[in-house]
């Protein structure tokens, strides 16, 4: 059986390369919030991910009342991937935005894409606030794979430039059948993607130029109406349960 997880450990999210013997400068407000927070202190242990090198458990070497290395002493979990799973969507209004990044973070998608369409309604995406959020929710949930963040594209732009391999679920209350389970079920192995429009719905040539697509997969969300954040959880969670890494 494996080891079980260690949620009692502080967790931070580093930008540098992990190996052992490594040491690890910490940023001012990691060593900060470890130090004069936590009040953790030399030999102290924590564990440290970049996405890309496994996570390792680290002693903290105190180099000042505000600054701190870590030197890593060894790998506690390999580097793993995760499902093939981008989720777009139609950007919302700050605290909300926080929200389903977060949740699609925890999802376990590999990439994050605002979409801009017609009757978006936050058409200005923090950057930076995202990928804040996205480590944030990968920290607390022992998550390793950590999502890319892509700038904002207008609708027209990205299904111009999409890989046709990859097939788009799109969540569309106008879909031909009301049982997503089964329409998810219809599609085969590969790359997948999730879209979630504005509340305010489609344009109807938005909604158009997507039916229009040979690699498009219409599914409804059943017969209540969602806010965009709660049909973001919904989506993928049927996703991963049809199609992704829960079977």
């Amino acid at each position: 059986m494996p080891e079980p997880y260690d949620f009692r450990s502080p967790r931070l999210f580093v930008e540098a390369d992990l190996g052992n013997g490594a040491i690890v400068p910490l940023a001012r407000e990691q060593a900060n919030y470890l130090l004069n927070v936590l009040r953790l202190g030399n030999g102290d242990g924590v564990l440290v991910f970049n996405g890309r090198d496994g996570e390792w458990y680290a002693g903290i070497e105190v180099a000042g009342k505000r600054s701190a290395n870590l030197v890593l002493e060894k790998q506690m979990r390999p580097q793993t991937g995760g499902p093939d799973l981008h989720y777009l969507f139609a950007p919302l209004k700050r605290a909300r935005l926080d929200y389903m990044v977060q949740k699609a973070t925890e999802m376990g998608v590999a990439r994050l894409q605002p979409v801009l369409t017609r009757y978006t309604v936050a058409e200005r995406v923090n950057g930076e606030r995202m990928r804040a959020n996205v480590i944030e929710a990968a920290e607390q949930c022992g998550i390793l794979r950590v999502p890319e963040v892509t700038a904002p594209e207008r609708l027209e732009k990205v299904l111009a430039s999409w890989d046709a391999g990859r097939r788009l679920i799109f969540c569309d209350e106008g879909a031909p059948t009301a049982d997503p389970i089964a329409a998810l079920r219809g599609i085969g192995p590969g790359p997948l993607a999730v879209l979630i429009g504005p509340e305010g719905g489609f344009a109807p040539e938005e909604r158009e130029a997507l039916v229009a697509q040979p690699y498009v997969v219409r599914i409804a969300m059943g017969p209540r109406i969602m806010r965009a954040d709660t049909a973001a959880v919904a989506a993928l969670t049927l996703v991963n349960a049809v199609l992704g890494d829960w079977r």
